[in-house]
């Protein structure tokens, strides 16, 4: 199914900034896998595929704060080194990517045994919180797209089972009629 034929459904949960296209794709390939035969399939897959975008947008958010806050493990580590105030001011030309800072802030972090590294790791200690509350938001999105998956089997399972009750009454109507027509055929 091509993703212009799921517009049943509403526009795609599509923030600024992100790709359509790479959520356009990722519909057809999961609409591709799945092979939705049904409604409630097309349904459910449309689940699925907001699931599991939602998921990995959660994912790009963690790494983007981590990112744009790493300026501050940084000034924590640089203010044991030289203080609150040159500590802030070196950070915030690392942000503005100057060069001279640059230098002399991994000149420092070095001669500490330490790396950019360290000040991520910071980073991620000043923000755990935040992560660990996006690390349950993956985690529930993650579990509710599992349901919907399960959902798609279970649907599935009932309509086989539906279909092979129905082969094995026309078989047994065969059967029978198969049988009825031999014993007339004998009679006569």
């Amino acid at each position: 199914m091509r993703p212009t034929e799921w517009n049943f459904f509403g526009p795609p949960p599509i923030l600024k900034g992100e790709d359509p296209a790479a959520y356009d794709e990722l519909l057809a390939r999961i609409s591709g896998a799945v092979g939705p035969s049904d409604i409630l399939e097309e349904i459910w897959v449309r689940d699925v595929v907001d699931l599991a975008w939602e998921a990995l947008r959660l994912r790009r958010l963690k790494s983007g704060l981590l990112d744009a806050s790493i300026h501050e493990g940084l000034t924590e580590i640089l203010k044991v080194l030289v203080g609150w105030t040159a500590a802030e001011e070196l950070a915030t030309s690392w942000v503005r990517n100057d060069v001279k800072a640059r230098e002399e802030i991994n000149k420092m972090l070095t001669s500490a045994g330490l790396t950019m590294e360290s000040a991520a790791a910071q980073t991620l200690a000043l923000n755990i919180d935040v992560i660990e509350r996006i690390d349950r938001m993956i985690m529930h999105a993650e579990a509710r797209r599992n349901a919907v998956l399960r959902e798609i089997d279970r649907h599935r399972a009932s309509v086989a089972q539906a279909l092979r009750q129905a082969t094995d009454i026309e078989d047994v109507q065969f059967e029978e009629l198969g049988a009825k027509q031999i014993a007339d055929q004998n009679a006569a």
